[in-house]
């Protein structure tokens, strides 16, 4: 009997990977349960596994005391003497209680102790098993769809594969084996729930790993990996040796290694470009395949940066719905502004527009002489609008300028404003005009053009019926005939 419970605990303990001190616990605490329930008593019971003879054993527990108060947990020292001669107050004293007699609910309850405590102590081996393996790949088998989620076999426990860590490119069917990332576990009330990825880099990271070797041994290092999952991956890779190409080295010969990659992630176009410490370089190769005119750090502590490209290849930098600088801006960490070689010129030219006239617009203050006008482009003066939003003292504050000058700046900058609002309201109605006689012309133009096509279509109505219309007879012929007959009569 001993040995038959001892192997039955040490089974449960090797398929559950449980440890058979929890087993045996278990089963105390069931015994215990099973025995508080049969005897519905006050009695302090308590239950011990007897590994010797492979039997679970329960005793009431008495304390030693001078005086007795509850003869249920307490016994008195002289009742102790009679049973144990050098007994002493506050020890314990075990008397036996039968197991045999508990019967068949006991039992039963003995068993759904049991299994809730395996089940207990099944869960938190899940749980501390993947908490800890958060990051890696791992082989599953697609066990069932659950509301578009799906439940994947990893063999030890069961994961949630959830719709948004799918990757819109594949589908799924029952059996069917897959490898993902594990992304985080989750204490649930029925139990760690282990939530898998076909989405997150952690997979593609892993993949390189397997199918590149310099990767896998370290000579050619990971250093971003970026993913719209099922569509484009950027991948940028560092070599720690100059004899070894790391682009080249993932491509593979022929694009062997790289291809492999692509056919597991479903046809995922995979960009793999050098990693470089220098921003402006690292930007150039994660546009790629976009050739970069030039880069401009446009503020270094935002983190932001122009890009300008020739005509042609805008579209190809900025992707598909704006996918290929998506994927480089959170590649490199900065925020990319690209733009064509024409609309970088464009807006060069309103830039030079405007300070052109912000120069004529402080060249206009009359009164005001070369010198200090001068003085107020160097100061950054942006035209008449900013004199008049200066203070007297801020304008005072420009070197060589004082309080009178300030003062006659001020007030050749109201009168210069008048001008210029005037000149403005000139230009607009002339562009007006302008707008409303081009447009005028051109609905005449139309105009005209539908009158002609009306009129072409008539013409090619009234040929074509005249086509269609059956020919008479020739009056001449009848004429003919006529006159034949009247000779006849008269003879």
């Amino acid at each position: 009997m001993a040995s038959q419970l001892r192997q039955q605990i040490d089974q449960i303990s090797r398929e559950k990977n449980i440890n058979p001190e929890v087993i045996i616990a278990a089963i105390e605490d069931a015994i215990l349960t099973a025995a508080k329930k049969y005897y519905k008593s006050n009695e302090d019971l308590r239950a011990r596994f007897n590994d010797e003879n492979g039997q679970i054993e329960v005793f009431a527990v008495k304390q030693i005391v001078e005086a007795v108060e509850n003869d249920e947990v307490q016994l008195s020292l002289a009742e102790a003497h009679k049973l144990i001669p050098e007994a002493e107050v506050g020890q314990e004293i075990e008397f036996p209680k039968p197991t045999d007699i508990l019967g068949r609910i006991a039992a039963q309850t003995a068993k759904q102790v049991i299994f809730q405590k395996v089940r207990e102590a099944e869960r938190d081996n899940v749980y501390s098993e993947y908490s800890g393996r958060v990051g890696e790949v791992v082989n599953g088998i697609i066990k069932r769809q659950e509301m578009g989620d799906f439940v994947v076999d990893l063999g030890r426990a069961e994961a949630v594969l959830p719709r948004k860590e799918q990757s819109r490119a594949e589908t799924y069917q029952t059996g069917d084996r897959v490898r993902v990332a594990i992304v985080r576990v989750l204490k649930a009330a029925k139990g760690p729930q282990v939530v898998v990825s076909r989405t997150d880099s952690a997979l593609l990271i892993k993949l390189f790993e397997m199918e590149v070797p310099e990767i896998y041994d370290g000579t050619v290092q990971i250093r971003g990996c970026v993913r719209e999952a099922g569509e484009r991956a950027k991948v940028a890779v560092i070599s720690r040796e100059k004899d070894v190409d790391p682009v080249g080295a993932c491509v593979g010969m022929k694009g062997t290694r790289v291809q492999s990659i692509i056919r597991e992630l479903r046809g995922e176009k995979i960009d793999i470009v050098e990693w470089s410490d220098d921003p402006i370089q690292f930007v150039e190769k994660a546009l790629s395949p976009a050739k970069i005119s030039r880069v401009t750090i446009v503020d270094e502590e935002q983190r932001i940066m122009e890009v300008v490209v020739e005509d042609k290849q805008l579209s190809l930098a900025i992707g598909k719905k704006g996918q290929n600088v998506r994927l480089a801006a959170k590649l490199v960490g900065w925020r990319i502004d690209i733009k064509s070689e024409e609309e970088k010129r464009q807006e060069v030219e309103a830039e030079m527009a405007r300070m052109e006239r912000m120069a004529a617009e402080l060249k206009s203050l009359p009164h005001v002489g070369d010198k200090t006008i001068q003085k107020l482009i160097d100061a950054g003066v942006q035209g008449v609008s900013h004199i008049l939003e200066m203070t007297n003292e801020m304008i005072c504050s420009i070197e060589g300028i004082g309080p009178k000058t300030a003062e006659k700046i001020r007030e050749a900058a109201e009168e210069a404003k008048i001008e210029w609002d005037k000149r403005d309201a000139e230009d607009a109605a002339r562009y007006a005009a302008e707008q409303a006689a081009a447009d005028q012309a051109a609905a005449d133009e139309q105009a005209a053009a539908d009158q002609a096509a009306a009129e072409q279509a008539a013409a090619e109505a009234a040929a074509a019926q005249t086509e269609d219309t059956p020919a008479e007879p020739e009056p001449a012929v009848a004429g003919r005939e006529g006159q034949e007959g009247s000779s006849d009569d008269e003879r």
